[in-house]
């Protein structure tokens, strides 16, 4: 029976791929190739990234007097060593929602204010999520002077996506770094106060939050999705490749 139906098929009635299959598959290659082209991009410029980040967390800390200068003539501190000594001012603390080797709690953020009177916003580090009120910790807050070592952090103008929960700012919780809406929740004057953060890497002080959170690896999959993009271009080829044989087979049959 197949035999019978294959008999009664035209050559006529089997066409080969017109132009305008042709043309769509040109213009699906053109794609598929420019984003794979677009993720090499993406990779050099991770792998710069990334190799420049490794050089500034591996120089020695500076100075935040150095940092600012940087900050003013670049805008950019990210991931660079400073050195701070300071009190802190824990009844303006802030929470940040964190986790720590899969366990959920809060990076608590708390105001330093400098001898010279400038003021920073430093994250001291890593609390469990039944610990975010300071009453509810195994150890005082810490009183006095504390040096910090740590790293200072560009600050985020804008959510940077748009899954993340909006910041409760009344409640003292927050879902992404917004500088400036931590800062007017601190109620700190933007006159002392510093513009970036800075993520303590070890401290001074002999108990606290869990130091030492930042993420210093980014996650770097561009060549990943750049042979994700090239595979499919090949796969696209091949079978408008084999649509186009198999239709001028029947063709000629």
């Amino acid at each position: 029976m197949a035999e019978a139906a294959d008999e009664n098929i035209s050559p006529a009635s089997v066409r080969r791929p017109g132009v305008g299959f042709l043309l769509a598959v040109l213009a699906a290659l053109a794609l598929l190739i420019g984003l794979g082209v677009w993720q090499l991009h993406r990779l050099e410029w991770k792998e710069d990234l990334l190799a420049a980040i490794e050089r500034r967390v591996a120089q020695p800390p500076v100075s935040l007097d150095e940092a600012l200068v940087l900050w003013r003539t670049s805008g950019d501190v990210d991931y660079l060593p400073v050195r701070l000594n300071g009190i802190y001012r824990h009844d303006h603390e802030q929470h940040f929602l964190a986790t720590l080797n899969g366990h959920s709690g809060w990076h608590v953020y708390t105001p330093m204010q400098l001898a010279n009177g400038r003021l920073v916003i430093v994250n001291r580090g890593f609390v469990p999520y039944d610990l975010k009120d300071m009453s509810a910790r195994p150890w005082r807050p810490v009183s006095g002077a504390v040096g910090i070592n740590g790293l200072a952090r560009n600050p985020l103008t804008e959510k940077p996506g748009w899954l993340l929960p909006e910041n409760a700012p009344a409640d003292r919780i927050w879902y992404w770094k917004d500088f400036a809406g931590m800062a007017e929740a601190m109620t700190l004057a933007p006159e002392p106060l510093v513009p970036f953060f800075v993520d303590v890497s070890d401290t001074d002080a002999a108990e606290g939050p869990v130091s030492g959170v930042t993420r210093v690896s980014l996650p770097n999959n561009h060549l990943q999705y750049a042979v994700t993009w090239f595979g499919l271009a090949a796969v696209l080829t091949v079978t408008a490749a084999l649509l186009v044989w198999r239709g001028r087979g029947r063709t000629k049959s």
